[in-house]
């Protein structure tokens, strides 16, 4: 007598499962994660030949979480409601990471910063920038995306990243954009947008730690550079400039 697919379908399912709980993801292909993630909305039926082909077709695992909904759902077995486990995860771990970053001080934990921010933006089609709002202590009171599109000169205001940050009683900011590119070095608009960020921000006593641009799992920072260091004393010179000169 042939054995039920359904049964036999749950039976793989409960081995991938425990597989997981003894072990976490270690030993896991790439496929079987995807698989995993499908038979959370996915009652009794095989989801293997799906992963697979969303393997395929995204090249890896990263690839399938970034994927868009109507591109994943373009797949055969994967559709509206079984897409729900491979757009859940991304968004819980960004959820989780941002939880550890917010009142935390990210001046000084540089690694969880990036791993919050990378997970958020890397894998964008389009340049989104956000803002981190600090208080005194520098630990993070809020997150916000404040502009996306492409990020050139006139795209993004200084005066509304002000205002959003009055708002909050930020005395402190960090600014991050990604490159869909995958490509972190700063363009001469990014440099721009940077110089008119920091002089209007110290315009208003608050301070400037970082402007990170997130790329492929790379990163270009203004601060280490010395970028910020150098605007914020060009500031101070034109400021002491137009004191002397009223």
């Amino acid at each position: 007598m042939d054995q039920d697919p359904s049964h036999k379908g749950e039976g793989h399912r409960s081995r991938l499962r425990k597989k997981f709980l003894d072990a976490g993801l270690s030993g896991f292909h790439d496929y079987e994660v995807v698989e995993l993630l499908l038979t959370l909305a996915t009652p009794r039926k095989d989801c293997k030949q799906a992963a697979k082909a969303a393997i395929a077709r995204f090249e890896t695992l990263a690839g399938v979480l970034d994927a868009p909904v109507e591109a994943l759902c373009q797949i055969k077995g994967i559709g509206s409601k079984n897409v729900f486990g491979i757009k859940l995860v991304p968004a819980v771990a960004e959820r989780y990471l941002e939880k550890k970053v917010s009142n935390t001080d990210p001046v000084s934990n540089a690694s969880a910063l990036f791993d919050y921010l990378y997970q958020s933006m890397a894998g964008r089609g389009r340049e989104c920038f956000k803002v981190l709002f600090l208080d005194a202590k520098n630990r993070v009171q809020a997150t916000e995306i404040l502009f996306e599109g492409t990020l050139t000169a006139g795209a993004v205001y200084p005066r509304e990243v002000v205002k959003r940050a009055l708002e909050y009683r930020a005395a402190a900011v960090i600014f991050a954009h990604n490159h869909p590119s995958g490509d972190p070095e700063p363009s001469s608009a990014d440099m721009a947008i940077t110089r008119r960020l920091i002089f209007a921000c110290l315009s208003m006593n608050i301070t400037v730690h970082e402007h990170l641009i997130i790329g492929d799992r790379r990163y270009y920072s203004f601060a280490d550079a010395g970028y910020i260091a150098s605007m914020c004393r060009q500031y101070e010179q034109e400021l002491a400039r137009f004191t002397a000169n009223p």
